[in-house]
């Protein structure tokens, strides 16, 4: 096992009974980067973070965490680690500045330190202004960013972060993104598991894809559209019943060829061109769309369109 790295698993395990939820996974997690998880409700991400978080037994395999041992060193992996979990377990009744302080006095920092931590915090998620609110009235961004902001009261080097900004509008998830890039340039490694393909675009230097329990994909975000898709995707839309005879039509115009409900998309490096020899072949969509390849391409390739239950 490499010590050096922030997170290493070999052949990692986990079972519920006799249900394996992860399937003998290899991660490597290099200090100061933001890793990505990726997968379908069930893949087997929430269990491996919980391993990772020290809060949940491996089945079989290897894991270190800062270099520790999570079943030896499960309190000291969590003195230093931050965890943002999926849901907010924020105390309601308490104000924003107790939050933080409350929490800090949990990992035996003195008043003086949480209090200067606290305003350290605020300042840093945008929340100055509500210290002394309450956190029920709160709006769901101030909530998240304010969970955010307790996980850093202990100056993790390590960051969990689980769907950190699910359920959020595009403004309140930008300004999650601005705060987590400032954490990265400050050098705590991040990992993130997220079902937001523009979101692991922006922040994850790396990724792998999970389906079933098992890695199925590795790498950057650019790399794997690079290796699982094109350059561009041609989306034309058509008339109900008209999809399965226009994709006849256009099967050989790309690298492959997808039939939805209410389109077809053609997988090419030249949209345009692809778009041009349809015309000139008679069809005529309703609309068309020329764009780059995204790792939602990329996704749904590795792990289908079907919804996993």
């Amino acid at each position: 096992m490499d010590d050096t790295a922030m997170v290493e698993a070999k052949a990692l395990v986990k079972r519920f009974g006799d249900f394996e939820a992860v399937r003998g996974i290899d991660v490597h997690v290099r200090q100061g980067e933001a890793f990505g998880f990726l997968g379908p409700n069930g893949a087997g991400k929430s269990s491996t973070m919980r391993m990772i978080a020290c809060v949940s037994p491996r089945s079989e395999g290897e894991l270190r965490v800062l270099g520790m041992d999570p079943d030896r060193d499960g309190p000291r992996i969590r003195a230093r680690i931050g965890v943002v979990p999926q849901q907010d377990n924020l105390d309601s009744e308490l104000t924003v500045r107790q939050n933080l302080q409350v929490y800090g006095r949990y990992f035996g920092l003195s008043r003086a330190h949480v209090r200067a931590k606290a305003r350290e915090l605020m300042e840093f998620a945008q929340l100055t202004d509500r210290a002394d609110d309450e956190v029920e009235p709160l709006s769901g961004g101030m909530k998240r960013r304010l969970t955010i902001a307790r996980s850093l009261v202990n100056d993790p080097e390590l960051l969990l972060l689980d769907e950190p900004t699910t359920g959020l509008d595009p403004q309140a998830r930008h300004l999650l993104w601005d705060r987590l890039f400032r954490l990265k340039s400050t050098g705590v490694t991040l990992i993130i598991t997220t079902h937001y393909m523009d979101e692991a675009e922006q922040l994850c230097d790396r990724l792998v894809v999970m389906d079933d329990g098992h890695i199925v994909a590795e790498g950057s975000p650019s790399g794997l559209i690079e290796r699982y898709s094109t350059r561009e995707v041609l989306e034309m839309r058509f008339l109900p019943g008209e999809q399965e005879t226009a994709a006849g039509q256009v099967d050989d115009l790309g690298q492959r060829v997808e039939v939805l409900p209410d389109r077809v998309l053609v997988y090419t490096d030249e949209g345009e061109t692809a778009l041009e020899r349809s015309h000139a072949r008679g069809l005529r969509p309703v609309s068309s769309l020329v764009r780059r390849s995204t790792l939602e391409d990329v996704f749904l390739r590795l792990t289908g369109r079907s919804l996993a239950e």
